[in-house]
């Protein structure tokens, strides 16, 4: 058995979510922060069996899209202060997977 942890951008996380329960698929949702922009996400704690991790991270890779976005640059490399500077683009979203060994799993 596997533990899938699945960390997606909040702009997906019901089009993720909807597709693994009509796939017949159970997950956690936990509620997340992003730490480069500090953008909601949700952590799915997905349990599979060893054979269906394939097909759990193709419907997460399906539903899950990069996207463009310009955020707020500070250039703080001149000794006086931050210096504002224009938006620079960022590739954001997409989803972020860890797949893990269960040694024991029980549902009480």
């Amino acid at each position: 058995m596997k533990l899938i942890y699945a960390i997606v951008s909040n702009n997906d996380t019901k089009s993720v979510g909807t597709a693994l329960i009509n796939a017949g698929y159970y997950a956690t949702k936990l509620a997340s922060t992003g730490g480069f922009l500090s953008s909601g996400s949700t952590t799915f704690l997905i349990g599979v069996e060893d054979e269906k991790v394939d097909s759990v991270i193709a419907i997460i890779s399906e539903k899950s899209r990069r996207r463009k976005q310009f955020v707020p640059f500070v250039n703080s490399s001149f000794g006086g202060g931050a210096m504002p500077s224009p938006p620079i683009e960022v590739s954001v979203g997409g989803a972020t997977i860890f797949v893990t060994d269960v040694e024991r799993y029980e549902k009480v």
